[in-house]
């Protein structure tokens, strides 16, 4: 039964690459997973060095505005597959228990028309090369068989990545390397800005841009395009009196809080 399955998967996968005419690739095992489990879009995030994961590929542009939004809010179920290393299976985003769970971002994905969310570890051993989430605007959990489906999704996205066939290079590393799009690379080199105007780790300052990014309604990609062009540099002021940290200037937790610090904004170039 489980090569059977294994055997459908794989088929799915080929049937996408050759309604392209192309090689099959991780973008092709991505779409497939979408379709094979009737969710409205899938998408993939990598982890390397022990960093946030980034997303690097999705189906359609719902599922990739949902991977960006869990990037920029540092909070989502494929946040909490990569920290757990296991599925996550949300069968509605709207419960309460989503809601207290991920405080920022489950109403922003309920305010996208999103119900149903799985993330599946991709890893290989002890290592964690990335995460596959599944999105569905239906609620209800994954059937027996839906779930064994999106479990070897994801050995077939490690398979690809892994395999330079799949139009990867060899290796975990390699397919953070080559999934890096120029947008990504800036969230990296403003991060690397912003701790350096603030003295602060790279950690707390990634986690300024992405509060400063959720609280202005911006992707924190768009955001770091600004902070290395100049046009916006956060600085660090003291909380507001009678304003406790981590309150709703900053919602979502781990958002919003680092190092007991509030950062604001100064626009106009870097003095």
């Amino acid at each position: 039964m489980e090569q059977a399955r294994s055997a459908q998967v794989w088929a799915a996968i080929s049937a996408c690459a050759r309604q392209e005419g192309a090689a099959v690739s991780l973008r092709h095992a991505v779409i497939a997973c979408a379709d094979g489990l009737a969710a409205a879009g899938a998408g993939l995030s990598v982890v390397r060095h022990g960093a946030p994961r980034e997303p690097v590929l999705a189906s359609a542009p719902a599922a990739e505005e949902l991977e960006e939004l869990q990037f920029t809010l540092g909070q989502g179920p494929c946040v909490d597959a990569v920290a757990g290393r296991g599925p996550v299976l949300v069968p509605d985003i709207t419960w309460a228990d989503a809601q207290r769970r991920w405080p920022a971002f489950a109403p922003a994905a309920a305010g996208r028309g999103v119900r149903g969310m799985f993330a599946f570890p991709v890893a290989v051993g002890a290592a964690l090369i990335g995460v596959l989430g599944v999105y569905r605007l239906q609620a209800g959990m994954l059937d027996s068989q839906e779930l064994a489906d999106g479990l070897v999704f994801a050995d077939a996205v490690l398979v690809l990545a892994l395999d330079e066939r799949g139009g990867i290079a060899s290796g975990p590393e390699g397919l953070a390397d080559a999934a890096l799009s120029t947008r990504r690379a800036q969230v990296h080199q403003a991060t690397g800005m912003v701790a350096a105007q603030l003295g602060v780790s790279m950690s707390d300052a990634l986690a300024a841009l992405r509060a400063h990014a959720y609280t202005r309604g911006r992707q924190v990609t768009d955001l770091a395009a600004d902070v290395l062009a100049r046009r916006v540099r956060l600085d660090a002021d003291p909380p507001r009196p009678g304003r406790p940290q981590g309150d709703a200037e900053h919602p979502g937790g781990n958002t919003g809080q680092h190092s007991g610090q509030h950062f604001g904004e100064r626009n106009g170039e870097e003095e």
